[in-house]
Order: structure tokens, then sequence, then C-alpha cells
């Protein structure tokens, strides 16, 4: 592993082990054989194959236990996982009546595993949100009136108090948070819509099945499939950017402020330095800074991933694959550094 969020030291700073659980591996293969499993029971509940035989044939793919190494080998060759997959399963459950896959296709499968996955770290980001709110608002509580000197264009301007400048930190928050409610039912949708999208496999039960599967696996049921139509998960990217640089703001301004010779909040810890060991450097705060230009600068590759071509696209949907979970992950590691930072405040104030 190269990347700084699973590398052995780098790891360290960048790493948020609840969000790298989320996107990991063995969930995603848990969503993709959910999605198989409820695909199956629902072609059994509206009489596309036996009932009974379905169910059983479901219960089976939930309990798979996939050849990673297998799997390894055809995503190299078909660039997709779901063909090496949908070929165990086969091989191993006795099916009947094409009850497998047969009427989907790879994108249905990776596109709801997606929704899955988002609807998780929906669910942490919202609580980081929320509990980051309140720690603002203790801030306010209990260093609120202390005075601080306003600064714009970073040199000293008028006499304010530590919550003017708090604000700046936690509206966007609030604002942010509405933003997550308010896309979450965009993202967080099934995918069904099999080999072109139009669903025609399905006929006449598209509909049925796509609310059945939808209610099993807790996820939205849009009308149609989203194949390449990506705008919803493109916006959720702008939303990720958008936290991320607003804790960019806060860690900005924390390293200004605790500069020595400013000495407007003190810290407690800090990072040390190997050639002058006097130093407490901003660790935290300055990686808050790091995330937001990372972030800032994936999104314009989420807005590449816009441009699906025709039905379906090669290219533009396996660079998603390589962008959103580490947009993701940074998201979630900026939340938790900056709480970090604000149980560190020890004291506000200019001298």
């Amino acid at each position: 592993m190269i990347g700084p969020f699973d590398y052995p030291w780098l790891g360290g700073l960048f790493r948020d082990a609840p969000a790298a659980d989320i996107w990991g591996p063995d969930r995603q293969m848990a969503y993709m054989l959910a999605f198989e499993a409820a695909y199956t029971r629902a072609l059994g509940q509206v009489g596309k194959t036996e009932s009974s035989a379905a169910d059983a044939v479901a219960q089976q793919i939930n309990a798979f236990k996939p050849d990673m190494a297998d799997l390894h080998t055809g995503t190299a060759r078909d660039g997709v996982v779901v063909p090496a997959l949908v070929a165990q399963l086969k091989r191993a459950i006795d099916h009947e009546n094409g009850c497998i896959h047969t009427g989907t296709t790879s994108q249905d499968v990776i596109d709801t595993a997606l929704a899955m996955t988002l609807r998780d770290f929906n669910d942490l980001l919202d609580r980081r949100i929320a509990a980051l709110i309140d720690t603002f608002d203790d801030l306010a509580a209990r260093f609120g009136d202390a005075p601080i000197m306003a600064r714009t264009r970073m040199q000293a301007a008028m006499p304010i108090t530590f919550s003017n400048r708090l604000v700046t930190w936690k509206q966007p928050l609030v604002t942010h948070r509405v933003r997550l409610n308010r896309l979450r039912p965009s993202v967080e949708c099934l995918q069904l819509g099999g080999a072109v999208g139009d669903r025609a496999a399905l006929a006449p039960n598209a509909d049925d099945i796509s609310s059945r599967m939808a209610a099993e696996l807790g996820l939205s049921n849009p009308p149609q499939a989203w194949h390449a139509m990506r705008e919803g998960i493109v916006d959720y990217a702008s939303l990720l950017s958008l936290i991320c640089g607003s804790l960019g703001k806060f860690g900005q301004d924390i390293c200004l402020m605790a500069q020595q010779g400013v000495d407007d909040v003190a810290l407690s810890g800090g990072g040390g330095s190997s050639a002058m060991p006097h130093k407490q450097n901003p660790v935290l705060a300055e990686l808050l800074v790091t995330l937001a230009r990372f972030n800032a600068t994936q999104v314009s590759g989420m807005h590449h991933a816009l441009i699906h071509e025709q039905e379906r696209s090669g290219t533009a949907w396996t660079l998603e694959w390589m962008i959103l979970p580490q947009m993701a992950q940074a998201t979630a590691r900026s939340l938790a550094v900056a709480a970090e930072i604000c149980g560190k405040i020890t004291s506000v104030g200019s001298k």
C-alpha cells in the first residue's frame, strides 16, 4: 500500500480508522453480495422464478466467501470485479432459472454497493459535524468573551471577541450539515438498469423489483437508472471539498493565532522538531489545511468524471473509484482532527 491513508507511518497522520473500515474491501464486497441476494430474492417475490428457491439462493449468496485472488485476476481481465464474482457464485450455488444476476449488470452491483457505502459514511459525517458544532459552542461558552485582534489581510485591524471569529468556523458547518441531509437521497439510491440502463430485461416487473430491492437494502428508489448521470455523485464530492475547505480555514486561523508573538490561542501538545527541541509545531492545524487543499484538487477530477459517454463509461466511472474514497477519508479525518484541536485549546486572548 502506498497511499497516505494506509502507509505505515504516514497513516499515523492521515488515516481515519472508522472511515477506512467503511470504504474497505470487506464492506464493499459484502454490499455487492447484498445486492445480488436482494435481486435474487426480488425475482422470486415478483414471480420471475420460484420464490422459495430464490430465497434459498439469496441466503447462500449472503453467506458466500469469494476467492479474492480470482477476483484480482478477473478484474485485471474484465475491468470490473463483477463478472468473476458472478462466475464464482454460479459455480458454488445450486441455482435455477437464471436467478443469479441475470437481467442486471456490473454497474448496477458496483453503484449500489457505493450507495450503501455512502449511506454508512454519511451517518458518520453527520454525527461528526453535529459533534463539532457542539464543540464550537462549548468553546464559545468557555472563551467567547476573550478579546483578540481582528486581522484583515493578516494585518491588525480592530479588536473583536473570540466569538466573532468562532462563528466563521461554526456557521459553515451548520450549512454543510443541511446540504448533506438534502443530498443524501440523491446518492444513497439503488442502481438498477440492466445491460443498457432501460430495465428491459425486467419487464413488466421492473418497478416492483426495484421497489423491493431498495426497501431491503435501505436505499431510495429512483425512477430510472443513473448509469451515465453522475451529477449527484459529483455534487456530493463538491460538498466533501466544501467541508474540508471550511475546516482548512479553521486550521489556518489556528496556525496564525498560535504563532509566537501573536499568541491569540494556546494549545497543549504539538509536534516536535528534530533540530529545534524548543518548538511545538501546530501539526494538526496544518493537517487541516493540507486535507482541504487535497480535496480541492481531487474535486476537479470528479468533475471530469461527469463525462460518461453514451450509456456507460469505462473511463469516467473508474476515475470515480480512484478519487471519491480518498476524498471521503480526507473529510472524515478533517472532522476528527478539528475536534481534537478544539480539545487542545487551553487559553484564548491577546496578550
